[in-house]
């Protein structure tokens, strides 16, 4: 990273749709004054069924247009992104990238649960990364690992209401429970959007949302790199997507109401 960084330069944002939006809604109540930019890869969307090889090439793509935006930071505000694409982009450009799996997973780990059970896209829960890296932190503790292949198109396509979603949900909850985990990590950006769902199953408690942990974590390392944003009014927020911006809109609404419509860009 450059050893002076303009405080007042944007944070960008990304995920493959609005799943992302869990983690950036919550960042701009703790963290209002700083200027941001979310990009949604919808044309993409899913990710967690991508190749290794896409998903470097999508990250690039936009990690790159980041840097035409002359951002200070990046957030990858996507697990599947962070479990797959993060050791190999992490030192090729100069500003600091925020993996939301490896950042949370040092605060989770801290907590000693004997059993912890892990809701993800096939893709991170191929890669590993959960048990890998709460284990480096807390060898003892026992991660069962869960892919939900479904659970993405659901929130995308607002059919998490359907029978077809409560079949699904119902049927991996009951799996996962038969391992007694003490708490359950919601494993993609998008998976918050179904905790409503989830709660009919088993209370909302068990559920952890790595968001509220990836938001601190990211301001405590702004905080001190010292380069938290020092203006005083609300920062300017920019949103893009690769296709789909009206779906993008209306698949958003349960977590944050955008005021106009993203901008579309190809990369």
């Amino acid at each position: 990273m450059n050893k002076e960084i303009n405080k007042n330069l944007p944070i960008g944002f990304f995920d493959s749709g609005v799943g992302g939006l869990s983690v950036y809604s919550k960042f701009v109540k703790l963290l209002p004054n700083e200027n941001t930019i979310y990009f949604g890869d919808l044309k993409n969307i899913p990710y967690g069924n991508k190749s290794k090889n896409d998903l470097l090439m999508f990250a690039r793509k936009i990690l790159d247009f980041f840097k035409t935006q002359n951002v200070k930071a990046v957030v990858i505000a996507c697990n599947t992104s962070s479990a797959i694409v993060y050791e190999t982009v992490k030192n090729e450009y100069d500003f600091e990238i925020y993996p939301i799996i490896q950042s949370c997973t040092k605060v989770i780990s801290s907590y000693n649960y004997e059993i912890i059970g892990v809701f993800a896209t096939s893709a991170t829960i191929k890669s590993d990364i959960y048990e890998k890296e709460i284990q480096k932190y807390s060898p003892k503790t026992k991660v069962i690992q869960l892919a939900c292949p479904n659970w993405v198109n659901f929130v995308e396509n607002k059919t998490i209401e359907s029978k077809e979603c409560l079949l699904d949900t119902k049927f991996q909850i009951e799996t996962m429970l038969k391992h007694n985990p003490q708490k359950i990590i919601l494993g993609c950006t998008h998976f918050p959007y179904l905790t409503k769902i989830l709660s009919n199953f088993v209370s909302k408690d068990i559920f952890i949302d790595p968001a509220d942990i990836f938001v601190e974590y990211i301001k405590n390392s702004l905080c001190e790199k010292s380069i938290l944003n020092d203006n005083k009014t609300n920062g300017r927020k920019e949103f893009y997507v690769s296709a789909s911006p009206q779906n993008f809109v209306e698949s958003a609404k349960v977590f944050y109401e955008l005021q106009t419509l993203p901008k579309l860009i190809e990369l």
